[in-house]
């Protein structure tokens, strides 16, 4: 067997395509366990994927559950994920600490999985921003997926236009998932 030629495959072993989140539908998975698949798809931790949903007109987080209760955010307001559902514009920054932002949620500990601990309140340096957008064409919320560590060089590879034509992907399919409904049981 070549190794030149297998070197891709071998760099990311279990990676997990957009089309698992697609058959997952007809389970009705909830939005942790659909959550996680979208982080193993996009070779992220599961404390560097965000889901927020449209409620009364602010966004609410559906992912990760630790952020369920941490309050709101405005479609007003100066968030990224604020931004993207006003805009209706997927954001992808590789350099994101250099960008002014909201840093309030990024200080609460998420998760307690192993993996996770090492990236406790770590500050985003690289974020995709998709909006999830209904069939009728209106914005239900959005999904983030982001790369956390002490500086860029140490987290993570850069996303690339690829990793955000799948989020995008993602994010249709996310559309169709119950707990996304307005008013859904989160």
């Amino acid at each position: 067997m070549s190794s030149i030629g297998d070197q891709g495959s071998a760099a990311k072993p279990a990676k997990a395509s957009v089309s698992e989140l697609e058959s997952m539908l007809s389970e009705s998975p909830s939005s942790d366990r659909v959550c996680l698949k979208l982080a193993q798809i996009l070779g992220v931790r599961r404390s560097e994927v965000a889901l927020l949903r449209l409620d009364k007109g602010s966004l609410r987080f559906v992912f990760p559950p630790e952020l369920r209760s941490a309050g709101v955010l405005p479609l007003t307001g100066t968030a990224v994920a604020a931004r993207t559902a006003a805009t209706r514009t997927p954001l992808l920054s590789n350099t994101f600490m250099r960008v002014k932002h909201v840093s309030l949620f990024e200080a609460v500990k998420l998760g307690a999985a192993e993996e996770d601990r090492s990236q406790e309140q770590m500050p985003i340096q690289k974020i995709m921003s998709v909006p999830v957008v209904s069939s009728g064409g209106s914005v239900m919320g959005v999904v983030q997926v982001s790369r956390k560590g002490l500086d860029a060089s140490l987290a993570g590879a850069d996303f690339a236009n690829a990793d955000l034509k799948q989020l995008e992907q993602a994010a249709e399919i996310l559309s169709r998932m119950p707990f996304m409904q307005e008013g859904a049981e989160i």
